[in-house]
């Protein structure tokens, strides 16, 4: 195992102290216990938003804090949920007095735990609502979760919810718009290899060099199957079908159409499924007004991508094109 670090137990303290150093002008990060905040939270009279999950999935949840779209962020071991010890504090330095929302994806210990931390703050009158993110169509249930997965859908959530609160929307209509994007959004995802945690020091599974997972998680959890490699566009088309069966478009259907990269994928292949997941729509008949392409939510160094489809209204336009300035999304701003 090559990696760029030094101490395994380390990973994520150093990592998230170096992203707290590049980017003074956008965050604070708290040492003890670990999270992140917006440079200005809390931010006076606005719902607060804030996610968390096990770290290894940069540049979620930390790179989308800021102006636009997390509030706070609480990265856990690698892939391992933080602890209500780290989630309540973020939650009480998100709130302005507005309330709060927590984005927490659908994994059993990142609930358990988002939902304590909800609980110790309701406790001491912060008013907090969770939405559950669970927008793989790949498996019901997982080694991590029961029901489905949270995965690509969760930058989608935090980017159209962080604009409704940046423009003062109430807690109640964050909420609403949160589980809105989440109920219209489906994801499928492919590994062409496995991601090494760096405790573990090997690779956490096994794929033969002309083999690839279907259905993969965010985790390295198991797919729908394992294939022989095929090429870009019959890949592309595997992951789309049952997305577009879920999701029950009609077509003149406008969307979001984004192409996750898993941490490992040069952005020039993440382009050509693009392409193949563009044409695909198009002949179904819908529209794909918006996009999305880059590595957002993934999994170390994994190579394979996700695709991420979001069935549009015109409010979730406006607030996907809304302002936004965070260390891994920014526009208008």
């Amino acid at each position: 195992m090559k990696k760029l670090i030094n101490d395994p137990r380390a990973v994520v303290e150093e990592a998230v102290e170096g992203f707290g150093l590049a980017h003074p002008d956008l965050v604070t990060v708290t040492a003890d216990p670990l999270f992140i905040t917006r440079k200005d939270a809390p931010v006076a009279g606005k719902v607060g938003l804030v996610s968390g999950g096990g770290s290894g999935h940069e540049p979620l949840h930390a790179g989308f804090v800021g102006l636009g779209m997390l509030d706070a962020a609480v990265p856990g071991a690698v892939f391992t949920s933080p602890t209500p010890d780290q989630i309540l504090p973020a939650t009480l330095a998100a709130n302005s007095g507005a309330g709060v929302v927590q984005i927490v994806k659908n994994y059993t210990g990142d609930v358990l735990n988002f939902e304590t931390a909800a609980e110790l703050a309701q406790a001491e009158g912060v008013d907090v609502r969770s939405v559950l993110v669970n927008d793989d169509v790949a498996v019901e249930d997982s080694l991590y979760t029961a029901g489905r997965r949270g995965v690509g859908g969760t930058v989608l959530v935090e980017k159209i919810a962080g604009a409704a609160a940046e423009r003062g929307d109430s807690l109640d209509a964050v909420e609403e718009i949160a589980n809105r994007v989440n109920q219209n959004v489906r994801t499928m995802g492919v590994a062409l290899s496995a991601c090494t945690v760096p405790h573990a020091g090997v690779p956490s599974f096994d794929l033969a060099e002309d083999e690839i997972e279907i259905g993969i998680g965010i985790h390295g959890e198991p797919g729908r199957h394992r294939i022989p490699l095929e090429n870009a566009d019959a890949i592309t088309a595997r992951l789309l079908s049952p997305v577009l069966e879920d999701l029950q478009a009609a077509p003149g259907q406008k969307v979001l159409l984004f192409v996750n990269g898993m941490g490992g994928t040069p952005q020039s292949e993440l382009y050509i499924v693009f392409r193949a997941a563009s044409q695909i729509l198009v002949e179904a008949g819908l529209e794909v007004q918006r996009s999305l392409v880059g590595n957002y939510i993934t999994a170390l160094e994994m190579q394979g991508c996700s695709i991420s489809v979001l069935k549009l209204d015109d409010e979730l336009v406006e607030l996907w094109d809304a302002p936004v300035h965070t260390a891994a999304l920014r526009w208008g701003v």
